[in-house]
């Protein structure tokens, strides 16, 4: 038996979005990690300040918390392997506005308990946790006192696996992250496709989700899908079909993400029938152009047989080509477009150009970037981006960071096709740069024995704040993932450019989603939401 510590605690150790496309496993068991113990409830975490420089603080307490494990043990050191910590990964930067932290993790010879330390170099004590979880969550007033004073400094998060009913302990499993000095902000709204469609949403830092939209709330609705906000935060637009097994015959549509889902209404009777046209989807806005008299979106729209990028005026008084609606030009690109992103200047568009586009948002065969001036509607010369239009990959569902001086983008293997292809993963290049980053976040805890390529790394969306503290500008993005098993899961990940060089960071999981549900194609903006915790 393991040996009971008699006064003090011996420590061990030092579619296209397409309806029809509905993602295998929509029901059943969740794919997250083990809910496991933890204190304090909800709520955003604390947006906090400052490095602590060489002050002290006593944010962890001095006894060791006590997860259902009754009494804290002491035992020797055993020869099995060490657990694999899932969560936080090796390198993760936290955003000072996340989720109070879930630390996860996996028994390699089937222990029942876990000795959880966390060590800082300005905290007086380190946190001791035992607990018989496979997860322990932090109290949301700990973490809020970490955002106050540990921003910037390394955490070392060890931890160490046994069974309460032997005297030997694993080796220690360690993981290192810190507190970045930056928020990431915003609202992540995504498309689930569990139980039917819907658009489901959370501010970061809130522990639940709710409901945004579903079909009976649209109009001749059976089916939601592929999505954006916009520049207002106040409406989401997104593709809508009136077939519940095929998106590909989607319109747009747009509604109050506020739990009411009217729409807009500065949209016209005009620019409402010109959205509904079908075979048109990905619909994209740009804060400049979003104004009264020059509130515009840009779609992918199948016009004569082909698709092409056409821009509609929402207030349009007339649906007649050139007035209501026109199509913007891209001269020199052979290929046909799909998925466009608005620049936030509204100066230009990022789109997938290829040979084969089967809807809006799906390519086929080959792939790249280009990029077009908007130019006041007329488009002009499409330039393919020199980081992304690499002839051994298809580069599809671009997205602008929030000053459009980067591009997050998926890539499968040439002659793929890009939707719910296993071997997508997520890259990030400078606009104007020719070196593409594969992002550090595709790949797993080695111990998790998964390995990207083989789970579907794709969707990825910046979140809507960039932060310079000194020489470092701060980003994030969120993708969806199937490292957890078949049904796809959101995760962020950090993305620091610091002298023109591009890093990134591990992915976190968003432990407040639903384990048991498909969710991806993420959108992430400053949604207005209604308030939830």
């Amino acid at each position: 038996m393991l040996r009971l510590a008699a006064i003090a605690v011996v420590l061990f150790g030092s579619v296209a979005c397409n309806c029809s496309d509905a993602q295998p496993g929509s029901t059943g068991g969740g794919a997250s990690a083990g809910s496991g113990g933890g204190g304090g409830s909800g709520g955003h975490a604390g947006a906090g300040g400052g490095t602590g420089g060489a002050s002290m603080f006593s944010d962890f307490p001095v006894a060791p918390i006590l997860d259902g494990v009754t009494v804290p043990f002491a035992a020797d050191a055993g020869t099995a392997s060490a657990p694999c910590v899932l969560e936080p990964e090796d390198g993760t930067l936290y955003p000072m506005d996340w989720l109070r932290p879930r630390f996860s993790f996996a028994a390699a010879n089937g222990e029942d308990g876990f000795q959880v330390t966390l060590r800082a170099p300005n905290q007086v004590n380190p946190l001791v946790v035992f607990t018989s979880h496979p997860s322990w969550t932090m109290p949301q007033t700990m973490w809020g006192a970490l955002t106050a004073h540990s921003v910037d400094v390394d955490f070392t998060l060890e931890v160490r696996a046994f069974k309460q009913a032997a005297s030997a302990v694993s080796p220690v499993a360690t993981s290192k992250f810190r507190i970045a000095p930056a928020a990431a902000a915003g609202a992540i709204v995504y498309w689930t496709t569990s139980n039917g469609t819907a658009l489901k949403g959370f501010f970061l830092g809130a522990e639940t989700v709710t409901t945004v939209l579903t079909p009976p709330a649209v109009p001749g609705s059976q089916c939601i899908g592929c999505h954006t906000s916009s520049p207002d935060g106040l409406f989401a637009g997104f593709s809508s079909s009136s077939n519940s097994g095929n998106g590909d015959e989607s319109g747009v549509a747009m509604a109050a993400v506020d739990g009411g889902a009217m729409t807009p209404a500065f949209l016209s009777a005009a620019g409402a029938q010109l959205l509904a046209r079908k075979q048109q989807q990905a619909p994209t806005f740009s804060a400049g152009h979003w104004s009264a008299g020059d509130r515009v979106v840009v779609s992918n729209y199948n016009t004569g047989g082909n698709f092409e990028l056409v821009w509609t005026d929402l207030e349009a008084t007339s649906t007649d080509q050139g007035t209501g609606w026109g199509v913007l030009a891209r001269n020199g690109d052979t290929g046909h477009p799909a998925s466009p992103s608005f620049s936030h200047d509204g100066s230009k568009l990022v789109y997938v150009s290829s040979p084969t586009v089967t809807s809006g948002v799906t390519v086929y065969t080959t792939a790249d970037l280009y990029t077009i001036p908007f130019a006041n509607r007329a488009g002009g010369s499409a330039t393919a981006v020199p980081g992304a239009s690499d002839p051994n990959a298809v580069e599809c569902y671009p997205s602008f960071s929030p000053d459009d001086a980067l591009l997050t983008f998926a890539r499968v293997p040439n002659g793929e096709r890009s939707y719910d292809n296993p071997k997508a993963e997520v890259w990030v290049a400078p606009i104007a740069g020719a070196t593409s980053h594969r992002v550090r976040a595709n790949d797993p805890p080695a111990c998790a024995m998964v390995t990207s390529p083989g789970i579907t790394n794709s969707w990825p969306k910046w979140g809507p704040l960039k932060t310079t503290v000194g020489a470092k500008t701060y980003y994030w993005l969120t993708f969806s993932s199937k490292r957890a098993g078949a049904r796809p899961q959101l995760y962020v990940a950090g993305v620091v450019v610091e002298g023109g060089t591009v890093t990134s960071t591990p992915a976190m999981y968003l432990w407040n989603q639903p384990g048991d549900e498909a969710n991806h194609t993420p959108a992430w903006d400053l949604f207005q939401l209604p308030s939830i915790n």
